[in-house]
Formats: structure tokens, sequence, C-alpha cells
């Protein structure tokens, strides 16, 4: 029967990993790459969420921003979300809307984020980040979902990102590579401007050029 079992997705396979761990905090996983010869010195969570290291600038961010819209794509457990609404809760307003294409993830993220008692800071979505429609001036975009439809969701939001706003795009190592060059081709563009953080994964910090004074 083992030869027939359904394989489990990545996704669902790493928050098994997750509930395991139970919130303890780990060694970074990712390999060595030029511009992070030491991702030992980071920690995580799980091998999807932002490095913990990102989710404190995360926070950081909002709390120094003081954003009044987060939008963030591949929710995954909603842990990022959390941090960045922890950041809202100190300001004491705001909203990040997040969403989550995997109905089994959406659920975890659903239970984590209505036990944290941040719910009102969070709207939670189960739709793709390329159908998902938001009202408003964007302050901060994180982009963290499947890595090859990044490109296209920082195209889809711009229009909506404010010129002072932030658009963040996670996992841009070399390595990774994907978003690196999705990032490079949104600035050969003239679209945005970037500068790429060293971090293990890879972290892109990017405002749009248009409206620039």
């Amino acid at each position: 029967m083992g030869l027939f079992k359904k394989k489990l997705k990545q996704e669902h396979k790493v928050m098994l990993q997750a509930e395991r761990a139970a919130g303890a905090l780990l060694p970074e996983y990712h390999r060595a790459t030029p511009e992070c010869p030491h991702p030992e010195r980071w920690h995580m969570y799980d091998s999807m969420t932002a490095e913990a290291e990102v989710l404190e600038f995360l926070r950081t961010l909002v709390t120094t921003l003081k954003p009044e819209l987060i939008v963030e794509t591949g929710s995954f457990l909603g842990v990022s979300t959390l941090w960045m609404a922890e950041g809202m809760k100190a300001n004491g307003f705001g909203k990040i809307v997040s969403c989550e294409f995997d109905p089994v993830v959406f659920a975890k993220a659903q239970e984590k984020i209505a036990a944290s008692g941040l719910a009102e800071f969070i709207e939670l979505r189960n739709e793709s980040s390329l159908e998902m429609q938001v009202k408003g001036t964007i302050d901060i975009l994180f982009s963290d979902s499947d890595m090859p439809i990044r490109e296209a969701e920082v195209k889809r939001y711009l229009p909506q990102i404010r010129p002072t706003g932030l658009i963040l795009m996670h996992d841009a190592s070399s390595h990774l590579k994907t978003v690196r060059d999705a990032a490079f081709s949104l600035e050969a563009e003239g679209l945005v401007s970037c500068i790429f953080l060293p971090t293990p994964r890879g972290l892109v910090l990017a405002q749009k050029r248009e409206g620039r004074r």
C-alpha cells in the first residue's frame, strides 16, 4: 500500500514539520551564497517562513513607517503576518490583507491568527494573489508567494503602491535566482529601484520610480 500513498505537497510537509517543532527556533537551513557565506548565523521557525531576523525586521519596518495598509502574498502559516500585525498593534492602527492559495494551509493560518489576539489587524483570504482585489493605497507590499509569479504580483499591485511605500520580495538569494532575476527585470524596466539585502534566503527592498520627487 505504501507504493500508492499520496505524496504530500511540500507546503503540507513543511506545515507538519512546523507543528512538530512547536515554535522552536532552529538554525537557518539555507546553503551559503557569495552574498551570505554564513547562513548559520541566522535562525528560522520553518523552511518556508521568513528567517527569524527578517521577521524582526518586518515588525520594525511597520513601527518605523506606520503603514495603514500592507498587502502580503503567500501567508503560509501566518507567522510573518502576525509579526507585522504586532507592529500595527504597537502603532495602534493599520490593516494587513494577506492571501494564501492552498486551502489546507489557509485553514491552519486562520486558526493561528484567531488565537493570536491580533485578528483585528488582519484580513486573511483564501485566493490567488493575481486575482485578489484590494481597495486603497498600499504602503507596504510583501511578496512571499510562489516564486515564479512574484514579478507578475509586483506589476499587478504597483499602481496602488504609494510612491514613498516599500516593496519587499523574499527568497531573492543568488541561489534561488528566480525572484532575484524578477527584481532585476523590474529594475531594468524602470519600474522600481532595488536594494538586495544579503540574508540567507535573500530579501529585496524596492520603491517604485513613478511619482518620486
